[in-house]
């Protein structure tokens, strides 16, 4: 991921029936990690609702084992779209309701977040204590008539408008709701003893269970004690799936649809490929997330594939720093190149959103020997933001904005840069316009963008919308 910050990736959910159910769902919140790396947190049942979160990752949140007892248990690794990073808005949230008490993990993005902390508030009375849009959807389903869970999910949906997969902790049951759109993954998966949700099937492998299906768009599907039972559906709507979780957010080791993320990843290269092919000697990628489309491009191209890049697992995200030189600093302790004796190069990235991280990876790959620099990117260019979950730069930051791809490769000091094109991207994931979310590539977002965002969200917004 090419830019002065990561792109971040939004949230991790997962939701267990077993046995020392707390215990897999915090085991589970592990492979989840690469969702969100800011809280943590994870509530239980056995009669009462056992709550336990805080700011950190899964490690440190969960050094001493607190005691989460019963057989139904959530979790929620936190990445902030909506809300600072701040120990209040760490989920998941738990509120009271005629029906019992339910707790709530969410991955996704409410647009219109505070219109409805002030519906909420001017209606019913209640008000959120955090700045989190999760919060929000957990006073709704408090606020929400129906005598059953799912008539207050389906009026819950029918206020929220964005992006959500969620699971609902509510007594001696577990519910999945992915919103009609499909924008975010679910999966249910089989354990040993039990059943499990979460927002990738790569938590399932950890706690020694297989994944069996993706929760569909608009589905509600609930875990009983005697297993999944259907729940009921919501409102249908186009689908936008959102493809950044093919090129960069999801695991590789995750299947999204019956493929393979690694697999996908690699049909992308191989597409990337066939496109902008180069004479080279090597093709090399950024770890870890250019690795999987570098081998495709390899494959298409008959160019050998090898090791360039060492990443130092002991350093983490690089952050916003005030100056391109703690930037490239940061840079160098994340990565250090092998020999290249003169080859010429083909490195891959998986995407370039300021483009500033990628000029210092260039300039290792230039001093470890290579006499020519071919950067081959497997996403199309990044020219508006996401409101759906994934938190990029805003649209004047974005570097394909500015200049064309001659432009950025001059920026980051290749010899050529190209990216993949959307109907490549589509043609690999097996993805339509009609069924996959490419907003952040062109612009076209599947739900309308309106001023119930704060004032500067809705002024970049409208400029994207009438484009």
């Amino acid at each position: 991921m090419s830019s002065t910050r990561k792109v971040r990736d939004e949230c991790g959910v997962i939701g267990v029936h077993s046995p020392d159910a707390a215990n897999l769902a915090i085991l589970g919140l592990h492979a989840l990690q690469h969702r969100g790396q800011e809280s943590a947190g994870a509530a239980s049942f056995d009669g009462v609702i056992h709550l336990h979160k805080a700011m950190g990752l899964v490690d440190a949140v969960f050094a001493e084992t607190p005691h989460l007892p019963g057989s139904w248990a959530i979790g929620h690794n936190r990445y902030s779209t909506s809300g600072s990073s701040t120990s209040i808005n760490a989920g998941p949230f738990m509120q009271p309701t005629s029906l019992g008490p339910v707790v709530v993990a969410h991955n996704g993005n409410i647009l219109n977040a505070a219109v409805l902390a002030g519906w909420l508030r001017d209606t019913y009375g209640l008000v959120a204590e955090s700045a989190s849009d999760s919060e929000l959807l957990a006073l709704l389903l408090r606020a929400a008539p129906g005598d059953t869970w799912t008539e207050r999910i389906r009026w819950m949906a029918s206020h929220a408008r964005g992006s959500y997969s969620l699971i609902l902790l509510a007594g001696e049951r577990l519910i999945g709701v992915r919103d009609p759109m499909g924008n975010r993954p679910l999966a249910l998966g089989r354990l040993r003893d039990g059943w499990a949700l979460a927002s990738e099937s790569c938590a399932f492998s950890l706690l020694g269970g297989t994944p069996v299906r993706d929760v569909q768009p608009g589905e509600i599907l609930e875990i009983n004690a005697v297993g999944p039972a259907p729940a009921g559906r919501l409102e249908p709507t186009r689908h936008a799936f959102c493809a950044f979780e093919y090129i960069y957010i999801a695991r590789p080791d995750t299947m999204l649809a019956g493929r393979a993320v690694h697999s996908v990843r690699r049909a992308i290269g191989e597409q990337l490929g066939r496109e902008h092919p180069v004479l080279a000697d090597l093709v090399i990628g950024v770890p870890d997330s250019g690795t999987s489309a570098a081998l495709g491009y390899s494959t298409a191209t008959g160019l050998p594939f090898g090791e360039g890049l060492i990443k130092n697992r002991y350093v983490g995200r690089t952050f916003i720093q005030p100056a391109q030189a703690e930037r490239e600093r940061l840079i160098r302790m994340k990565f250090g190149a092998l020999p290249l004796g003169g080859k010429r190069v083909v490195l891959v990235d998986d995407s370039i959103v300021r483009g500033n991280t990628l000029r210092p990876i260039v300039t290792l790959v230039r001093e470890a020997g290579a006499s020519e620099i071919h950067v081959r990117i497997a996403a199309p260019p990044i020219t508006d933001p996401c409101y759906l979950g994934v938190d990029m730069a805003q649209r004047g930051e974005l570097i394909a904005t500015r200049v064309d791809e001659a432009g950025m490769a001059a920026h980051v000091g290749a010899d050529s840069l190209h990216h993949i094109s959307v109907d490549g991207l589509l043609e690999a994931i097996r993805g339509t316009r009609g069924d996959t979310c490419l907003a952040c590539f062109t612009g076209q977002y599947p739900l309308r963008l309106e001023s119930e965002q704060s004032e500067a969200v809705a002024e970049a917004v409208t400029g994207a919308v009438q484009r």
